[in-house]
């Protein structure tokens, strides 16, 4: 995992860990805006006060402090809401070699295996914050400043814990996405990555971050793939888009210009004007 690109003046965190399994108490005190986070590990991400928006590389999930997630190892951004003081949540990291080890030891107590239905690509698994998972966040809280040595023994029996009550509330589903995990590389091909967001306000560096790649390897391949710059080739497509949906008088310039990632109405009037020869205010004026 990787959080420190996070400024530090912002966020507290306690630690206990063991080799694989890591729980953290984060907490920030002003909203932040599409924050660059690394996972090398999947995590449990049990939020407790505030509203958490994560950008994946094909999909955008929001949750409130009703809801908790299992997220997979992958490149993603943050957005954090400060709730009613700050924005609070406990994140629980665990490696896909747990997730083997639970399978394998407690494949028996399942009534059925995982099936071999299709599973789609989705990188979260969404899980509603019942009595049990209160308690349960409450218990690992309970954790942080035990001798490292007891903390690892229950941080074991806690990981187990929460599997097996998933295991038994979702079911087959649950475990399938289980299996899922463990024999999907969740390589994205690159052209799926580009359409997902092509229409979504996010800049170059940081669809290069959703790819896990570096934003001069990620221009790379797409001048290789594309023919074209990813820079003009973005600002034609958002354009052309924006110029199709104000022909249609469903939106005016000024509710759009942000949506196809321009700072200011004014610098979109003059790209707009440059690619069509005309402002997107003609078009409503006619």
């Amino acid at each position: 995992m990787d959080i420190t690109n996070l400024p530090e003046d912002l966020w507290e965190h306690n630690e206990t860990h063991t080799s694989d399994l890591q729980i953290f108490n984060y907490e920030v005190y002003k909203n932040g805006s599409r924050n660059k986070i690394g996972l090398n590990k999947n995590v449990f991400s049990f939020l407790l006060d505030g509203q958490k928006n994560i950008h994946f590389s094909n999909d955008i999930i929001s949750i409130n402090e009703t809801q908790s997630l299992l997220i997979t190892s992958n490149n993603v951004l943050v957005t954090e809401l400060v709730g009613v003081s700050s924005y609070r949540c406990l994140l629980f990291f665990f490696s896909h070699k747990n997730i083997t080890d639970f399978l394998l030891k407690h494949s028996h107590s399942f009534s059925q295996n995982a099936s071999d239905k299709k599973i789609t690509d989705i990188p979260y698994f969404l899980l509603e914050k019942d009595n049990f998972i209160i308690h349960y966040i409450h218990s690992l809280q309970q954790i942080f400043g035990l001798q490292q040595s007891i903390s690892q023994k229950i941080l074991e029996l806690k990981f187990e814990e929460i599997m097996l009550y998933l295991a038994d509330k979702y079911g087959t589903v649950f475990l399938d996405y289980l299996h899922y995990l463990l024999i999907n590389e969740r390589e994205l091909s690159f052209k799926m990555v580009i359409e997902k967001n092509l229409y979504r306000n996010l800049n170059i560096d940081e669809i290069a971050f959703l790819c896990n790649m570096s934003a001069s390897t990620f221009k790379r391949k797409f001048i290789s793939i594309y023919q074209e710059s990813p820079g003009k080739w973005f600002q034609q497509k958002r354009l052309n888009k924006a110029k199709e949906l104000l022909h249609n008088n469903q939106v005016t310039p000024s509710e759009i210009f942000m949506d196809f990632g321009y700072g200011s109405l004014s610098n979109f009037s003059a790209a707009f004007k440059n690619e069509f020869g005309y402002s997107p205010n003609h078009i409503h004026s006619n």
